[in-house]
């Protein structure tokens, strides 16, 4: 579709197609949270045997390539045509999806995990930029990336509902295997209805900037995820740490000094771009560590199916699809900071709410809690998506996008190595102490790596003498680390809520508008730059209006 007009005409079928590629990767983050503690079960019982540490890898690995690569990714996108990337990353994914679904063992799959992930970088950064591309109108863009955020928060909806009920009559492979006719859908689709577009002034590629990156994040994930069984003292932890910092500030002035670095460091002089990409890092650190968490806790806890407990974040969803299309209309009347900001806010309570939930919470008291973090999320995504894009001029926005899924991605995936560890921390010791002098050690080995542990442990021959025993110490443990993991999470929250309010313009100019600004709009948009220099200026220049008002 070389033609720009017939590109215009058929924009929201664009749309459409865009958003059924989208959703194999929404769909992909969460369908696999509620086969979790099916992995954690021995293979006897239908499972991998998966240890607690294997199943955030599992998780995490998957997100941690996605992270790594998203940059690079939407610069070849950018160089050598967005939507023949995003076939390629479709095909990559669909086929590590068909891989991941027969994997022999917890490792094989974390391998194919992170196949998927390569092929999921390619994917995300390709819808957005081609949107932004095509949706020329900043109106009709910012209702076209409310769209794109609901869809997003549709297959977030789907996943756990769809894992359920695949889990309830076939094995865990099937929620890879499902992937596998979306990528189909999307293929077929995207030959026929989606343009192809590129910028040819996109800088060389920056492959030292790309393998510090994931190794940095790689090093302070492992570091986080095997603490817990290690020791946060241990001298293997502790030399973990120190690698991956001294990893991490190398690609910081590695970026800082390269002549094309893949994340150009002064796009964070802009307060609009820096605020809005740290309060999508940090929601989604809440959000995917949480519901790493809740799954468990709906099945190994308050013992629901699969179905049940998928059912369970339909709401959710709901709300979050729901109010990502409906900020938009909130932006233009109340401002980008007080919609984001109260979208944070709502994220807060219903993480404090977390903290009520207990061995006998009903499902309405679960689903409440999840629906106001819903609501605040998707006040939360629409709005700071079009923040980072509308920051940026329009032949960027692969760089754009990229940026903007690299932060909902390394959030992901710093949440659930935190959060997750945080349990794991509380969980063991505290198993171990219910249980010593209870039950035989071998079953207190077993019960303290996880609750899908514990709870296959009582299950089996040798631990049904103390199956309440076991059951009662484990969910005590773990609802003691969940507790924890969530004021934590609503502790960095509050920070991202408090950064918005300070940096996040109230209202901005879009960078990448076409249309000439009213001088009205270019003192507002010189108002957004960041550096030093602009802001000290800017605060001596209200002074002296200030003072030229107020009489003596």
């Amino acid at each position: 579709m070389k033609n720009p007009e017939v590109a215009h005409r058929r924009r929201w079928l664009t749309l459409t197609v865009l958003c059924v590629s989208l959703m194999v990767v929404g769909l992909d983050n969460t369908i696999l949270n509620v086969a979790l503690p099916t992995l954690a079960h021995t293979k006897a019982t239908g499972g991998l045997g998966a240890s607690g540490s294997a199943l955030q890898w599992i998780v995490d690995a998957y997100t941690l390539v996605f992270a790594g690569l998203l940059l690079t990714m939407g610069s070849l996108g950018d160089r050598f045509g967005r939507y023949k990337f995003l076939t390629f990353g479709l095909i990559v994914f669909g086929t590590g999806s068909l891989l991941s679904a027969f994997a022999p063992s917890a490792g094989v799959l974390i391998a194919t995990r992170s196949m998927m992930g390569i092929g999921g970088a390619c994917i995300m950064p390709g819808t957005l930029s081609i949107l932004s591309n095509v949706f020329r109108s900043p109106k009709e863009r910012a209702a076209a990336i409310g769209v794109w955020a609901g869809v997003s928060a549709l297959g977030i909806g789907i996943g756990p509902v769809a894992g359920g009920a695949l889990l309830t009559h076939f094995w865990w492979g099937s929620v890879f295997l499902v992937n596998v006719p979306v990528v189909v859908t999307a293929l077929v689709l995207g030959y026929i209805f989606v343009p192809d577009s590129s910028d040819k002034t996109t800088p060389r590629l920056d492959p030292v900037g790309a393998a510090l990156s994931i190794l940095s994040l790689g090093v302070l994930l492992w570091a986080i995820i095997e603490a817990p069984s290690h020791g946060w003292t241990s001298a293997e932890i502790v030399a973990g740490f120190v690698v991956g910092s001294i990893l991490l500030a190398s690609f910081f002035l590695w970026e800082l000094k390269s002549s094309s670095p893949m994340l150009d460091l002064h796009f964070f002089q802009n307060p609009r771009f820096s605020a809005a990409s740290a309060a999508i890092m940090l929601v989604f650190l809440a959000l995917f560590g949480t519901i790493f968490l809740l799954t468990q806790y709906l099945q190994s806890v308050l013992g629901y199916s699969t179905l049940k407990a998928g059912s369970i974040l339909i709401p959710q969803s709901a709300a979050l699809m729901i109010f990502a299309f409906l900020s938009p209309r909130f932006v233009a009347r109340f401002g980008n900071k007080l919609v984001v900001a109260f979208g944070l806010m709502l994220v807060v309570v219903s993480l404090l709410g977390i903290v009520t939930f207990g061995t006998g919470s009903g499902p309405l008291h679960v689903v409440v809690v999840l629906v106001i973090m819903g609501v605040g999320m998707g006040n939360v995504m629409s709005p700071a998506t079009e923040s980072i894009m509308g920051s940026l001029p329009r032949e960027k926005s692969g760089v754009g996008s990229a940026m903007n899924d690299t932060t909902r991605q390394v959030g992901g995936a710093i949440g659930v190595a935190v959060l997750g560890s945080i349990l794991s921390s509380h969980f063991g010791p505290n198993v171990a102490a219910r249980l010593r002098g209870k039950v035989p050690a071998p079953l207190l080995t077993a019960a303290r790596d996880s609750v899908g542990r514990a709870v296959d442990v009582a299950r089996s021959t040798a631990g049904a003498p103390y199956r309440t025993t076991i059951l009662d110490a484990a969910h005590a443990s773990f609802i003691g680390g969940l507790h924890l993991a969530s004021i934590v999470a609503a502790v960095v929250v509050t920070i991202a809520c408090a950064g918005v309010l300070v940096w996040l313009p109230a209202r901005a100019i879009d960078q990448s508008d076409d249309a000439p600004s009213s001088p009205a709009q270019e003192r507002l948009a010189r108002s957004t730059v960041s550096s030093r220099s602009g802001k000290r200026a800017s605060r001596s220049a209200r002074r002296r209006e200030w003072k030229r008002r107020v009489p003596s």
